[in-house]
């Protein structure tokens, strides 16, 4: 019986291994220049070592037990043989994946076996051969299953303590091999992404590890319709369209438009957004907070300051999300984790990319976590950088790399002479519990581990990098968008605690404007205003509204637990599961008068809920050139 495992184990290795290597010798003119064969084999055998403890794990640890039971043997063999049948049809059906979609088979390939009439239909016809072709390297391999694991005999009968230091033995390799690291957070796509191509990062993945991460990740996915309503397409589309100011789209893109910038410019200016962690305003003094920050403050005296910005949700997935690809919340998960928007979902990268552009995305951290690593190379951006790559820390904490060292990297990233403009997607890591930052940088107050404490470090760390920026010469040619994600904590007795959405937000650098704007703005109008700031005339589906323009702005969007608010001037509408919408007037910061719903209020807010989750289920939240044809 352990000898059936480990023969099972080993040609599973075998079999993974060389698919790997043929696919990646078919597509050898893009992988030649992004490192070979070694990242992709380096990576493939973690990500083989987890899919095969999954299926081999509960054998090889009761496989002591089993003596000499037929039953048992033959339960074994036939699970052998039926994951050996699955790991083939996987890999013989992933090379005309790639071909007709530019990556393994994922959530794609799940929905079409949903349509098995249709999708053998279309095959059948247009694929014959390679259908034929695939069945018959189907059948021949699963004939060599049956040869390697139709033949079992009982293991020799050891002593019971050598059997139960085998079982501990076992599972122990069997949890490192499924877990894939000793770091904080498990094995993902994101771990062994390793370039800016979003094929070749499915690479060094299996096929049928990369459809089991699909479906893994569809219970991240909800139906917004079931949870709030239904509104027919036509009439949400020319909602969003609407409220967003766009006159047309396309069929298979609803919002796609041109947008104009407010300056012209002989070179866009480069762009850095900066995604500060957990900045609620509560702790910002200049947006009635405490007075914890006086460095953001002055910074905002010569800045264009948001007063009433307020982030899209309590998540940093969410806040990134809507700031690097204009996405507003929804019931399902933020973007970057689901399995449909892995690769060809609209970023501000992608764009960028198109007028010649590099983009780069910086973390204290490990950028593994929450799948940011795989959603940003996949989606436009050409570099991560994240812990492995900082040279000698100052100070590494729980979740990373400090600030100070966060903004030291983007200094020097910066501070390099390219030909190229280039967009640059900062994230910090200090203010998060357990509120870790280096000693001797503030005075602390009382308990050096503390909220507020690790507020005033990262307000530090923001003064010295703009005091060393302004001086630099990148600062003439680059706008910054310094901003949070979310608040530290979201709490309170209400459906949907506003204040704890209130954020700073405020753009500097180059030309930009110095002024306080107290209209009430969402993080989804941030990356539309950058464009326009920079100069750039884009086409794009960011439905979030350009600033620049007087008459835009005045509408934020919240998602919080299962409830969704949609906060239009003072009029604040709040949508509950399966429930009527109630309508309040709201005043800063925490008064939440109830008045009559307004129904075409409460339609807008409810076409909004519903339009990311229609768009993302259509992969219509793209660009024309890598739009998916389903």
């Amino acid at each position: 019986m352990r000898d059936l495992t480990f023969v099972f184990i080993v040609s599973s290795f075998i079999l993974l291994t060389l698919s790997r290597c043929l696919l990646t010798l078919w597509q050898w003119q893009r992988a030649k220049p992004a490192g070979g064969f070694w990242p992709i084999l380096r990576g493939g055998v973690r990500i083989d070592a987890n899919i095969i403890a999954i299926i081999a794990g509960v054998p090889l640890m009761v496989s002591p037990w089993i003596g000499d039971s037929i039953l048992a043997i033959h339960i074994v063999q036939g699970w052998f043989i039926f994951a050996w049948a699955l790991l083939v049809l996987l890999e013989v059906s992933t090379p005309q994946f790639i071909d007709e979609y530019d990556t393994r088979p994922n959530r794609l390939y799940v929905d079409y076996l949903k349509h098995p009439r249709e999708v053998f239909g279309m095959l059948w016809k247009g694929y014959k051969a390679t259908l034929l072709g695939g069945v018959l390297v189907l059948a021949i391999m699963i004939g060599i299953g049956w040869k390697l694991f139709a033949d079992a005999i009982p293991d020799t009968q050891l002593p019971w303590w050598n059997d139960a230091l085998f079982t501990l033995a076992s599972a122990a390799v069997v949890f490192l091999a499924i877990r894939g690291t000793l770091k904080h957070r498990p094995i993902n796509p994101s771990t062994v992404a390793y370039c800016g191509d979003s094929m070749l990062n499915t690479l060094p993945l299996n096929s049928l590890y990369s459809v089991a991460y699909a479906i893994y990740g569809m219970k991240n996915e909800r139906s917004a319709t079931k949870v709030y309503g239904h509104l027919p397409e036509d009439e949400m589309n020319d909602i969003v369209r609407a409220c967003a100011g766009i006159k047309t789209g396309t069929q298979d893109i609803p919002t796609l438009h041109q947008q104009q910038p407010s300056c012209v410019r002989a070179r866009p200016l480069n762009v850095v957004i900066i995604v500060e962690e957990s900045l609620g305003a509560q702790y910002v003094g200049n947006l009635g907070g405490a007075n914890l920050t006086p460095c953001i403050d002055r910074l905002a005296q010569g800045a264009w300051n948001f007063t009433r910005a307020y982030a899209t949700g309590t998540r940093s997935v969410r806040g990134l999300e809507a700031l690097s690809a204009g996405f507003p919340p929804t019931i399902s998960d933020a973007a970057l984790r689901l399995s449909g928007a892995q690769s060809k979902f609209f970023t501000m990268a992608q764009l960028l990319k198109g007028h010649g552009y590099t983009s780069r995305f910086l973390y204290g951290g490990e950028a593994h976590f929450d799948n940011m690593k795989n959603f940003f190379l996949g989606n436009g951006f050409d570099k991560v950088y994240d812990l492995p790559s900082f040279t000698s820390p100052a100070f590494v904490g729980t979740w990373g790399a400090s600030d100070e060292d966060m903004f030291s990297q983007l200094h020097g990233l910066l501070s390099q002479p390219s030909d190229q403009p280039h967009f640059t997607l900062a994230f910090s890591v200090s203010n998060h519990s357990p509120w870790e930052y280096p000693d001797g940088r503030i005075p602390p107050d009382g308990d050096p581990r503390t909220v507020q404490n690790t507020v005033r470090y990262a307000d530090w760390a923001i003064g010295q990098f703009f005091d060393r920026a302004r001086q630099s010469d990148y600062w003439e040619n680059t706008v910054f968008l310094l901003v949070a994600d979310h608040d530290s904590r979201a709490s309170g007795a209400t459906r949907i605690p506003v204040r704890h959405f209130h954020i700073p937000a405020l753009i500097v650098g180059a030309d930009t404007p110095v002024r306080s704007d107290d209209r009430i703005v969402s993080q989804i109008d941030l990356p539309v205003t950058l464009l326009s700031l920079m100069g750039l005339q884009g086409e794009h589906p960011m439905i979030g509204h350009d600033l620049t323009q007087a008459d835009k702005g005045g509408r934020a969007m919240m998602q919080y637990k299962e409830n969704y608010g949609y906060l239009k001037n003072h009029q604040f509408v709040v949508l509950e599961p399966h429930r009527d919408a109630t309508q309040y007037q709201y005043t800063a910061p925490d008064i939440y008068d109830p008045v009559t719903v307004d129904p075409a209020l409460a339609r807008e807010a409810l076409a909004h809920v519903l339009w990311p989750n229609w768009v993302y289920n259509r992969r219509a939240y793209t660009l024309p050139a890598l739009r998916v044809v389903t």
